[in-house]
C-alpha cells in the first residue's frame, strides 16, 4: 500500500493528471463491500491533505459501516462528460479510519470549513490507480501499483 504522496514519487508523469480528474468536481463514486461480500456505490468527496488523499463520511453512514468492516474500496472519479477529454482516473486500495485525537485534529484543521456534525473520516492506502483516456480512435490506459514502473496500454 501507498500514500498519495508515494505514487506522486514513484509516477509524477502520471499524478498530476489522477488529482486533476478528482479535482475537477466535487463529487465521486465509491465502490464498498456490504456484509454479504457484495458491491455497493456511494457518493463522496475526497480531499488531498498533506501526503494522503482522504475521504469523510457522516456518521454511521453505510459506506463507513462497509470501510470500518472490509477497509477495500475502489474509487472512480466523475467523469464530467461522455467524450473523456479530460480522462478518467480510478482509485483503490483500503481505507483507515482516522482515530487517533491528533490525526483527526490535524485533518479538520485542512478542511476549508469544519464538517457540520460528527462524521468518519478515512486515509485512503494505495493498492492501484489508473487513468484513462481516449484519444481519437484509442483508448489509453495508464496504471500503477505501488514498487511499479507505470504500465500503459492503448486499445483501438
Amino acid at each position: 500500500m501507498a500514500t498519495w504522496q508515494d505514487f506522486e514519487h514513484e509516477a509524477p508523469d502520471l499524478a498530476p493528471a489522477v488529482r486533476a480528474r478528482f479535482e475537477a468536481n466535487k463529487h465521486h463514486v465509491l465502490a464498498t463491500l456490504r456484509k454479504d461480500g457484495s458491491p455497493r456505490v456511494s457518493g463522496t468527496e475526497v480531499d488531498f491533505i498533506g501526503a494522503d488523499v482522504m475521504l469523510g463520511s457522516m456518521r454511521g453512514a453505510v459506506k463507513a459501516l462497509d470501510l470500518r468492516r472490509d477497509a477495500r474500496f475502489a474509487l472512480h472519479s466523475n467523469p464530467s462528460d461522455a467524450t473523456l477529454a479530460e480522462g478518467d482516473s480510478k482509485l483503490s486500495g483500503r481505507a483507515v479510519e482516522l482515530t487517533d485525537a491528533t490525526d483527526i485534529a490535524g485533518y479538520e484543521a485542512e478542511l476549508p470549513e469544519p464538517p457540520p456534525g460528527p462524521y468518519h473520516a478515512f486515509r485512503l492506502e494505495l493498492e492501484q490507480v489508473v487513468h484513462t483516456t481516449v484519444e481519437g480512435d484509442a483508448v489509453r490506459i495508464s496504471s500503477w501499483r505501488p514498487g511499479e514502473q507505470v504500465r500503459r496500454f492503448e486499445r483501438r
